[in-house]
């Protein structure tokens, strides 16, 4: 029997049953004070807990004695929608009644069931090595599922989202800076680097000079690198004549879009140099051979051929950006870190997760389709040189 057993679902077993025996969800009087942990029998009624036990233990049996991947992914996305829909119930039955300062928020085991379950799923689907048009039709899933779960009204008495109802109006404007830093600076450094790492891989004894002075920018930590700019933007606000109508100030989002900025153009740069080093010699020789200019050569033929390294240095350059863009807040610049600082300075969790939430799955989302784009284009120029 021990062959059949798998080994990742020992592992997705053990968690899932410290998660089940641990607090489901926490209840507190107020944003602030230290909860109280309730397991699934006090945070749900009685039916609900035996039904989410059940759905545990058939997934946690998948995990252990099924390898093939439909039935994981199946068992996962069960375990996963049974929590996603209890967990809302868990804050409404723990929630006084008429009791607006009460705040409910998942617990340990919560978490630990989701992370297990997730784990389960991620599995399924790599055993199942979906094309990326299916891995994106899973994503697209999952995010129509967790809409409708949100606007369903489900998890209305979750801290979280009480939070979130307290700021609607200021939660979208940062979630609109937050975007607009990491989308502009990679489009900024994708429209400089990409032509200046092209420019080193056809004069190379600029290369190493490029190269290093790049590689001494990400050495910088961000804040330090943010603290620096304050200076010299400050100066420019001050002495150029309209610089501080188009926004460039000492604080704010300029010093936050310059260091993104700049933090971005190594991966640019050094991914187009190697994707472009990465052409196969005979693919140049040919396009010579039809008697092919100099840049027909690179965007008809190089650029197609290394467009899979470059675009992975775009994934890296945005899923690193809408992290960093996070400290942003710091030096005035909005975006989500607005709530993790605020909630860090007033002691409050369900703040700081307002604003780590949004931030981690806008990174996983752009993570998951720019892995999709990078295979797909991985494939065609394959099957050119097939041809």
């Amino acid at each position: 029997m021990k062959g059949h057993i798998d080994k990742l679902g020992v592992l997705i077993a053990i968690l899932a049953a410290y998660g089940a025996w641990s607090p489901f969800a926490s209840l507190r009087a107020n944003r602030i004070v230290q909860g109280e942990g309730f397991g699934l029998f006090s945070a749900l009624p009685a039916p609900m807990a035996w039904l989410l036990v059940a759905i545990i233990l058939m997934g946690s049996l998948v995990a252990l004695f099924r390898r093939e991947a439909s039935p994981r992914i199946l068992a996962a996305a069960t375990v996963l929608m049974a929590l996603a829909a209890l967990v809302g119930e868990a804050a409404a039955h723990l929630t006084p009644s008429e009791n607006n300062y009460a705040r409910v928020a998942p617990a340990t085991g919560f978490w630990l069931l989701l992370f297990a379950f997730s784990l389960l799923a991620a599995d399924g689907i790599s055993r199942m090595r979906p094309d990326p048009k299916l891995r994106l039709a899973y994503l697209i899933a999952t995010v129509g599922i967790l809409s409708l779960i949100i606007l369903s009204g489900a998890w209305t008495d979750l801290s979280v989202m009480k939070e979130y109802a307290a700021r609607d109006d200021v939660f979208w404007r940062e979630a609109s800076r937050h975007l607009a830093l990491a989308l502009g600076s990679l489009g900024a450094a994708a429209l400089i680097g990409i032509p200046l790492g092209v420019v080193c891989e056809r004069v190379p004894a600029i290369r190493a000079t490029v190269l290093t002075t790049l590689n001494l920018v990400q050495t910088i930590p961000s804040i330090a690198l943010f603290g620096i700019l304050i200076a010299p933007l400050g100066w420019l606000a001050i002495h150029v004549p309209g610089a501080y109508a188009i926004g460039i100030r000492g604080i704010g989002a300029a010093p936050a879009f310059v260091a993104l900025f700049l933090y971005s153009m190594l991966p640019m740069v050094a991914n187009t140099v190697a994707g472009l080093a990465a052409v196969p010699r005979e693919s140049r020789e040919a396009a010579r051979g039809l008697g092919m200019t100099s840049a027909q050569r690179l965007f008809q033929v190089e650029f197609p051929l290394a467009l899979p390294v470059i675009l992975t240095a775009i994934r890296i350059v945005l899923v690193q950006n809408i992290g960093l863009a996070t400290i942003a807040a710091l030096i005035g610049g909005g975006g989500f870190g607005t709530f993790v600082f605020q909630g860090l300075g007033q002691m409050a969790t369900d703040l700081v997760l307002l604003g780590a939430l949004p931030t981690v799955g806008l990174a996983f989302f752009s993570a998951v389709v720019l892995d999709a784009l990078i295979d797909m284009n991985s494939i065609v120029p394959a099957r050119k040189e097939a041809r």
